[in-house]
């Protein structure tokens, strides 16, 4: 019996030796899978530096935010971007998409090539923050005296970039490859032409010679400052509008027989097209919102109007979704206006695909953004129902889009969405924004130069 029990205590100990060793050998991997390319001395040398630059970065955002240009007249921004990207050795391109500007940072080896994003242009919205550097330009938009304002954070989005363009110079002889600076004009839209922004730029070939192997961008958002929060697919939705006119006969309102009212028939497309999302979406895929955002006609009391026009949006999280909300909205608003007697024509304009990030890319990248802001500071984010055209850039290669917290730690009141004429970020997240991009950077080199 001791024998037999000597044997078995034997066997228990080498089984658990065996289980202690294997589990060693999955950590060892899992970790080499999640560990940082880049060389630990490059990263402490980009934090180094940005700590040097974070005070003109923020006097360059200043600039931006008391000069604000509307989409498409992005001069004076796109001026001083270029001239600082050619003071720092790049090449460099101008007049791209309308304003753009591009530069490319050469490193001493012909190896991969990142592309960086940033979002040039302001919105018409005169501003009301108070600020010391508050915007007070005016301009003339669709026929109208309006203010303008970077209302969206566009101004910290560039001046950043500016400031990583400034890092990733210092070390360019450290690195693997070479980086490609995308300065955008008109992401916000540019109503007075057809083709803008993201999409312009990439059929204008900002994509190609040379060919970047994954690009990044950001955007501010009220997260707390010092926050990096990501997605692995979709983190922002495609945005579609839509312009529908119920054409009937109109006629006295005390005697609605005589007319066909595109009042009512308005009245059962509104309510009707919320079941293309809650009867026909298969939201476990992807979430879907279409809304109606304008009703026009009639304008008496006692007068049946002949037209009815509506205004709306379509946003979805995948092109599954997209399709089919266009197709049965064209079929129910059709058959609708028919079952009344009365007729409509319907537009939809496609706009902007939804942002879906690269996944492996993301997984990739989430050890170096956790070495950049601590591993509290990173979070999983839900994906967003807003549009950004962005997603240009990733349907056309492996692409990461994030999160850049801008809301003050000691932040007690209500935040200012973007879009107000009081919203502000928080300039202590500018060291943030350009350390974090400029990691992702290097360490998207060295990624793509081992593969």
């Amino acid at each position: 019996m001791n024998l037999f029990r000597n044997q078995y205590n034997q066997y228990n100990m080498f089984r658990t030796i065996v289980i202690i060793h294997t589990l060693m050998i999955l950590f060892l991997l899992s970790s080499s899978l999640c560990a940082q390319q880049a060389p630990q001395t490059l990263l402490t040398t980009i934090s180094d530096l940005t700590e040097e630059i974070e005070a003109e970065v923020i006097s360059w955002r200043r600039d931006f935010h008391q000069h604000p240009e509307l989409s498409n007249r992005e001069y004076r921004t796109a001026g001083i971007v270029a001239e600082h990207l050619r003071s720092l050795g790049m090449e460099v391109q101008t007049g791209v998409a309308k304003t753009g500007v591009v530069g490319l940072l050469r490193g001493p080896e012909d190896g991969p090539v990142i592309a960086l994003r940033a979002d040039m242009d302001a919105l018409p919205i005169t501003e009301e923050t108070g600020l010391p550097f508050a915007s007070t330009v005016t301009t003339t938009f669709q026929g109208e005296v309006v203010g303008v304002m970077h209302a969206c954070g566009h101004d910290l989005h560039t001046s950043s970039l500016m400031g990583v363009a400034t890092v990733l110079a210092g070390i360019r002889d450290q690195l693997p490859g070479s980086v490609k600076f995308i300065f955008q004009p008109a992401e916000e839209g540019a109503f007075d032409y057809d083709v803008w922004g993201a999409k312009l730029m990439v059929q204008e070939g900002v994509l190609e010679n040379p060919r970047p192997d994954a690009i990044f961008g950001m955007h501010v958002w009220p997260f707390t400052t010092g926050t990096i929060a990501y997605n692995g697919g979709a983190i922002m939705a495609s945005v579609d509008n839509f312009n529908i006119t119920i054409k009937g006969s109109g006629g006295h309102a005390a005697a609605p027989w005589e007319t066909n009212d595109p009042i009512i028939v308005a009245s059962k497309v509104v309510s009707g097209l919320q079941t293309l999302v809650s009867r026909n979406a298969e939201l476990t895929k992807g979430a879907a919102v279409v809304s109606v955002g304008s009703i026009r006609g009639g304008n008496r009391h006692n007068i049946i109007p002949d037209e009815v026009e509506l205004l709306g949006t379509i946003r979805t999280h995948n092109e599954e979704t997209r399709k089919m909300i266009h197709e049965r909205l064209k079929t129910f608003v059709h058959n609708t206006a028919e079952a009344f007697g009365t007729q409509a024509e319907i537009a939809i304009d496609r706009l902007y695909p939804a942002v879906i990030n690269n996944s492996d890319l993301v997984n990739s990248m989430l050890p170096v953004i956790r070495e950049s802001v601590g591993h509290d500071n990173v979070q999983e984010m839900y994906p967003l129902m807003i549009a950004e055209d962005f997603s240009y850039y990733a349907n056309e290669i492996p692409a990461m889009f994030y999160m850049l917290g801008t809301l003050p730690h000691d932040n007690a009141g209500s935040v200012e969405p973007i879009h107000s004429p009081r919203f502000d970020v928080d300039e202590a997240a500018i060291s943030t924004a350009v350390r974090t991009m400029s990691y992702l950077a290097v360490e998207a080199l060295y990624l793509f130069k081992d593969q």
